[in-house]
């Protein structure tokens, strides 16, 4: 007895695997999702070779509640993140920064048998999120996990609607990144590595773009108050403090496994800050949600199946560079 369901998962040689993860009931405060769309993140790429459900950017409908669940009932249209659990009572989870616990529970490190690439999750009802009415469910995945982390930096860092925001690449981040900044009503300035992707930064809401393929140096006008690097890559940082204002904000977005070497002096004498950022809590992914489904931010997504083929050729082609901008994984029947 209990619920058994499929998920895929990664392996030591990086094929995907469909394995069956079981519970033996639900908690309390459980409640049972059917995935019907899942997002694929970079952070999926270097999970791919781990014995791990894979998936972060979940999407779905409830179809069963534990018995103390109050927040959601039987269909409701939720979805969850990367992170899906913390203790609640230490100084970040009091202090609304739960993503910050010392015990918290994201993806990679715990509930390693279930992920978003499934049919279904079982997930306590506080880490999970209900959809806007007119947002739709593929655009809502991607938003999850991409949209909460970009979504962050302004909700954490001050950001005001008179300041210049500098983004760096046009990928999975930062054509999100684009979009909020324009509708919050900052300066969008982007720079990109060619002339390509000029056109849909400025229908995104880009003010200015520059390319930086052999630049050595950077004009721009009025320098920057916050940086948005969302590169796979870290950028050459002396190309960039240059157009930078005393006391600007850098914020590295994506995931890079190589140290972080930063021109010292401009650092110090200009009192330039560079703010790790990671996923919205709970409560700013609510914002999020709202504040896109108002403003009618969309992630551009390609969509493939959700099954073995599917997930195989989507991480692929994101390996390769060859998405534009964010993967989409649908269920049959969805």
């Amino acid at each position: 007895m209990g619920l058994d369901f499929t998920v895929y998962k990664g392996s030591e040689d990086g094929r995907i695997v469909k394995a069956t993860t079981h519970r033996d009931s639900l908690k309390p405060d459980d409640v049972l999702v059917r995935v019907t769309h899942s997002g694929l993140c970079g952070t999926d790429l270097h999970y791919r070779t781990f014995d791990v459900a894979l998936g972060h950017e979940g999407v779905g409908l409830v179809q069963e509640i534990g018995t103390d669940v109050k927040s959601m009932k039987v269909g409701d249209r939720v979805g969850w993140g990367y992170e899906h659990g913390s203790c609640g009572y230490c100084d970040e989870c009091l202090g609304s920064h739960e993503m910050y616990c010392p015990d918290r529970q994201i993806f990679g490190s715990a509930s390693l048998d279930q992920g978003s690439f499934s049919t279904h999750a079982v997930w306590p009802a506080k880490s999970l999120f209900h959809i806007p009415e007119s947002m739709s469910s593929a655009d809502a995945a991607p938003l999850m996990c991409a949209g909460s982390t970009v979504y962050n930096v302004f909700h954490l860092h001050s950001v005001s609607p008179t300041d210049r925001i500098g983004i760096v690449g046009i990928g999975g981040l930062g054509h999100l990144a684009i979009q909020f900044a324009a509708k919050m009503g900052c300066q969008v300035v982007v720079f990109s590595s060619t002339e390509n992707k000029r056109k849909e930064a400025m229908d995104l809401g880009a003010t200015e773009f520059y390319p930086t393929k052999d630049t050595k140096t950077l004009y721009i006008g009025p320098k920057l108050k916050h940086l948005i690097v969302t590169t796979s890559e870290q950028p050459d940082w002396s190309l960039y403090l240059p157009v930078l204002a005393p006391r600007a904000a850098i914020y590295p977005l994506s995931i890079s496994l190589k140290d972080l070497t930063v021109p010292y002096m401009p650092l110090l004498m200009n009192g330039l800050t560079i703010q790790g950022c990671m996923s919205a809590s709970r409560g700013a992914h609510i914002k999020m949600l709202n504040f896109a489904a108002f403003h009618n931010i969309k992630p551009i997504n390609q969509v493939f199946p959700l099954n073995i083929e599917g997930i195989e050729e989507a991480m692929q082609k994101l390996h390769k560079g060859e998405i534009r901008y964010r993967v989409v994984l649908v269920a049959e029947g969805a």
